[in-house]
């Protein structure tokens, strides 16, 4: 869109512009458009394009504002169009399978997917979820997720992501969006953006500069645009000084014009402040649609931001119509876009959100009408085959004397400790949110959370088998009883300890961690436990199920300890998924995606928990873009040696052998293009509507008596809209310059273009191969890692690595061997600003690359390079 500059901008800008350094507009919010040169997307466009244009301005408001909390079956539900039989848009969470339903699977966490270094793996977790969503007729899932992107070690909801590697969560979260939208149900990329902690979520503001925002936070999110994903979802704190979901260059300038993203935007629930500062700036769909509570004195005259006060605030010339029309063709586009193929049909929603009960009431705020809302719909199918795979190839083994893998015929005694390998004894979803630490733990808590159909413990697993194959069984719960802990472990051959750290998000707290962690130490006297059992047992075995990274250091030192692993939050095949990896059933191929740093204060990041002002904290990342790794390896911070475990360590049970390196440039010649686009005029769908004519768009006669309580309704209030505070805008239309109601032609930024920016960011530049060989005695998946940097005068910079074609690890038996190859590749835009940086670790699996980061060196050279580099 335009670069200008404008005398009555709001201060946020002036404010962004400088923090950025770049000047910038970020008004209008761009217009989707025809594409013929993409066929796919130019058919789900036109067939948007045709509905849209039959719906009248209260339809359309219908379908971009949600019906309010517990206003329907789903945890969001947009309005519908009864007129053309269009029901409303169900929006279910979350990342890991379908919360608050029953016959649905608890799949393994985003942290996990990204142990695997699988994109076979990644992309069919996410086409089994999206099976599951699908079947039980939902048609946004709240996921996936990539912000947090984990900054902290210990942010709350870290673990509903990937990675704190901006690369690997980018193709993690690109893979499952593909896998997701494969099954007819649109995807949702959240929390966009820098969502980065729990403590003041909705009212922190975030300071940032344009270098880091492009290089680490928003890059995974230009990887979700590129894979197609149908929309985003804004999140609740503040960037530069206004909330997300109204920050006009975080969702107009980065996100729908920089990034050429074609879907839509919704709110997070209840991270809409504002009528115009949202429809303005770029948000699509409002989530839930009220206000989250009874209507108060300080609540909106409509008791939401959009309904009837969108309505209002086209019909008063405040909102454009086309802004309005671009909304609803973006949501009806990615409602097209997905249903294509095997899945043009649409089920609709068989569950209630708010009860297992079979009936209840359709609208559960208004506790009516009753009917029959739980079809108990079975969608698991064959996913627990999938879920154990995943759990076993996401543990990572991090410390290995060589007590694994375990002999099923010589072990005599196995002794399980703790409580986290056993069953809760009051059932697995006995704690609302999974919000507690009684029983093994397998996933976080929070609305990221689904109930587990079943969970099968660690000490299930293994007594099973103990029973199967004459191993004595021994076994104890208590965490504080080390006495007995001890006693238990000193009578078996092997010690398997077990213990937790979780997390999740604000409004449930555990033991005083309100979603964040207060420190990265094991929970429920974990460490004490460990070191008694160790005391006892010269074969004591470490199994940790965190949320993240703990300190874990006095572990790896212990003599008594042969081995530690992290199982991370493996979902409801926990116990057989581990039991698979400590016998040597499944090949390890876990690697790390953190660093386990010696201690907190190593990680060079701060949580925010204290603000002079609790009401307006403000928070810098003052470490820029050195987070994780890059803060371990950077030069000048003083931190090498305090690493335990680094990112993408992890151990197997084989030797491989590499040799016959080649690298080759097969791009980068023919010079980078910038994009001299321009737009279409916003297009205008249907009747055009008569600015200041009310008539035709109030409530109808006599429906009154059918008003569902709380239900956001699309009309407008005669009295509302005359008076003067009739539509709930904070800031009001004065506060925005004329380009943001502007719908002429529009010139393209220069680094867009495509979906996920200007198609010469992903230029592949250079091919680097290697020959992998299995020289060890049993088979195994080995992960490659690999440090590739351009030389400059001050620093060696690692060079960004892609994937090719290949999807899955591959499983050698000696002495074969298998050719790795993996491409570099430009990435998406930043301006260049030369600083130093680490050399990241390339992870990428036999016969398949696993990719990890890095970026161009500033050197000389550069101007060669422009606009195909992106710094990391």
């Amino acid at each position: 869109m335009r670069l200008q500059t404008s005398a009555g901008l709001l201060p946020l800008i002036s404010l962004t512009t400088a923090l950025t350094e770049t000047p910038f507009l970020g008004f209008p919010s761009p217009w989707i458009s025809p594409d013929p040169s993409d066929a796919e997307w130019q058919a789900a466009y036109e067939k948007a394009a045709a509905f849209v244009s039959q719906l009248t301005l209260t339809e359309k408001v219908n379908l971009t504002t949600g019906t309010g909390w517990e206003g329907d079956r789903c945890i969001g539900k947009t309005g519908s169009v009864p007129r053309l039989g269009f029901e409303g848009f169900c929006l279910m969470d979350g990342p890991l399978g379908v919360r608050y339903v029953d016959k649905a699977s608890a799949f393994p966490a985003g942290m996990n997917a990204a142990a695997t270094f699988s994109k076979r793996l990644i992309r069919a977790r996410g086409e089994a979820m999206g099976e599951e969503f699908r079947g039980k007729g939902v048609d946004v899932q709240l996921g996936p997720v990539a912000g947090a992107l984990g900054r902290t070690p210990q942010g709350g909801r870290n673990w509903e992501g990937f990675s704190p590697d901006p690369y690997l969560t980018g193709v993690a979260i690109a893979e499952t969006i593909r896998g997701i939208q494969s099954r007819g149900v649109i995807a949702c990329a959240k929390h966009y953006i820098l969502n980065e902690q729990e403590h003041f979520r909705g009212s922190v503001d975030v300071r940032i500069g344009d270098k880091t925002m492009h290089e680490l936070y928003l890059w995974p999110f230009a990887d979700a645009v590129r894979a197609g994903v149908g929309s985003v979802m804004c999140s609740y704190n503040r960037v530069n000084g206004t909330y997300a979901c109204e920050n006009e260059w975080v969702q107009n300038y980065l996100l729908k014009s920089e990034l050429g993203f074609r879907g839509f935007v919704m709110s997070d629930w209840g991270a809409q402040h504002s009528t115009l500062g949202s429809a303005l700036s770029g948000l699509d769909m409002a989530m839930p649609g009220d206000m989250m509570g009874p209507p108060s004195a300080s609540s909106p005259p409509y008791g939401s931001h959009w309904g009837g006060a969108l309505t209002q605030a086209v019909l008063k010339g405040e909102v454009p119509q086309w802004r309005l029309d671009d909304m609803v063709t973006r949501i009806m586009t990615s409602f097209f876009r997905v249903h294509v193929g095997s899945y043009t049909s649409r089920p609709e929603p068989n569950f209630s959100a708010w009860t297992r009960n079979t009936t209840g009431p359709q609208y559960k705020y208004s506790n009516r009408p009753w009917t029959t809302v739980n079809s108990h719909v079975d969608v698991q199918a064959n996913h627990s085959a999938l879920i154990r795979e995943l759990a076993a190839k996401s543990t990572v083994i991090l410390k290995n004397t060589g007590i694994l893998p375990l002999s099923k015929s010589s072990l005599t005694s196995l002794a399980v400790i703790g409580n986290d390998a056993h069953d809760n004894p009051n059932g697995p979803n006995s704690c609302p949110e999974r919000a507690c630490i009684n029983g093994t733990v397998a996933m976080g808590y929070g609305s990221g959370t689904t109930d587990f159909p079943y969970l099968i413990s660690p000490a299930t697993a293994l007594l099973g088998l103990s029973q199967e194959h004459n191993i004595t069984f021994f076994n104890t719960t208590s965490n504080w009883d080390l006495t007995t802990a001890q006693s238990t472990a000193s009578n078996a051959s092997v010690a398997i300890v077990f213990a937790t750290a979780t997390s999740g998000e604000n409004f449930v707290s555990i033991d005083g961690n309100a979603g964040d962690r207060n420190n990265l130490t094991l929970w429920d006297n974990g460490d004490a436990l460990i070191r008694a059992v160790a005391a006892v047992n010269p074969n004591t075995i470490v199994v940790l199920h965190t949320s993240g990274p703990v300190v874990i250091d006095h572990a790896d030192k212990h003599p008594n300890i042969s081995a530690i692993l992290w199982a991370g939050f493996p979902g409801q095949e926990s116990g057989n998924g581990l039991a698979d990896v400590l016998f040597g059933d499944v090949h390890p191929q876990g690697r790390s995606p953190f660093t386990w740093g010696k201690d907190l204060e190593s990680y060079g990041v701060e949580l925010l928990t204290v603000a002079p002002d609790p009401r307006s904290p403000r928070q810098e990342f003052p470490e820029g873009v050195f987070i994780d790794y890059r803060w371990f390896l950077s030069e000048g911070k003083g931190e090498r040696g305090r690493v335990t475990y680094g990112f993408g360590h992890g151990l197997g049970y084989t030797e491989f052998e590499y040799g016959d390196l080649v690298v080759e440039r097969v791009g980068g010649r023919g010079g980078y293009e910038v994009n001299k686009g321009k737009t279409i005029p916003a297009p205008v769908m249907g009747e055009v509507v008569d600015i200041g004519d009310v008539e035709g768009w109030t409530e109808p006669d006599g429906f009154e008596g059918w008003r569902i309580p709380r239900y956001v309704y699309p009309w407008v209030n005669a009295t509302v809209y005359n008076s003067e505070n009739g539509t709930a805008r904070s800031p009001g239309i004065g506060d925005f310059p004329p380009e943001a109601r502007d719908g002429g032609v529009q010139e393209e930024l220069p680094a867009g273009g495509k979906e996920g920016g200007n198609e010469g960011l992903y230029e592949v530049l250079f091919e680097v191969k290697v020959d992998v060989k299995n020289a060890g005695t049993r088979e195994g998946v080995e992960v490659v890692q690999l440090v590739s940097c351009l030389v400059c005068f001050f620093c060696c910079d690692p060079v960004r690595l892609m994937m090719n074609s290949t999807s899955h690890p591959t499983t050698l038996s000696p002495p074969l061997s298998s050719s790795a190859a993996l491409t570099t590749s430009s990435s998406p835009p930043t301006p260049p600003k030369p600083s130093p940086s680490p050399s990241p670790v390339v992870t990428l699996a036999s016969g398949t690359p696993k990719p990890r980061t890095g970026r161009f060196s500033p050197s000389i050279s550069r101007p060669s390079l422009s606009g195909r580099a992106r710094w990391i």
